[in-house]
């Protein structure tokens, strides 16, 4: 579980491709710290550390999550957002983040006036519906609150900090960027569908029951 904090960047130093997906060693200032095993998100995406070194971390990417995100595209210089796992007892200054990308959105623009930063982002239909204004949303591991919402487009406004430390002062328009939308969302819509589903049950249930109107409707009693 993260914050959507971007705590800081990394640079890809190298990519393997193996038959189980690909290897990506990132350079990071927090290498050193990090234990085998442990959670990581690159650029959003919750990957487990597979090796670790002085100056640099490996993890290993699977096919599915190569296919659903832009981690594809990664290729060494490249940089990333990084983020180390919350531990209990942190402060939670962004929202709660899985790491398990919904997929990719496509960045429509960047307008900046000033201090002023807006991003445009265009999402697939089967994600719109999760996202609502003033609610939040990950884009390449970063919670920002949306601004506004038209159609497919969201509206996110980025201030001075966040272009500084992360990945998004290189954003340009037609760009692909991991997003993931709040989890709350989609833990309501499915509790509704289970109520739903139950509810359905149930009247076919008392439908089908053999009740004494049951046999009068098939004639059986009077």
């Amino acid at each position: 579980m993260f914050t959507g904090l971007v705590e800081t960047t990394g640079q890809i130093t190298t990519v393997a491709r193996t038959d189980a997906g690909a290897s990506v060693t990132v350079a990071a200032p927090f290498a050193s710290e990090l234990s085998h095993g442990e959670s990581v998100a690159l650029n959003g995406v919750c990957l487990t550390v597979t090796r670790t070194a002085a100056e640099a971390f490996t993890v290993d990417v699977v096919p599915q999550t190569l296919s659903l995100t832009t981690l594809d595209k990664l290729r060494p210089g490249a940089a990333v957002n990084l983020e180390r796992a919350l531990r209990l007892g942190d402060r939670l200054g962004g929202h709660m983040v899985t790491g398990h990308v919904d997929g990719t959105a496509r960045i429509v623009r960047m307008t900046r006036s000033g201090q002023k930063t807006e991003l445009v982002i265009e999402l697939k239909q089967e994600s719109i519906k999760y996202v609502v204004p003033r609610g939040s949303i990950t884009v390449d591991g970063a919670s920002l609150t949306v601004a506004s919402i038209s159609g497919r487009t969201v509206t996110v406004a980025l201030i001075p900090e966040t272009l500084r430390t992360t990945v998004a002062g290189d954003y340009r328009t037609g760009m692909a960027v991991n997003m993931e939308t709040d989890i709350l969302a989609r833990h309501i819509e499915r509790l509704l569908e289970a109520r739903e589903d139950s509810a359905g049950l149930q009247t076919a249930n008392r439908k089908d029951a053999l009740t004494i109107e049951r046999l009068r409707e098939l004639g059986l009693v009077e």
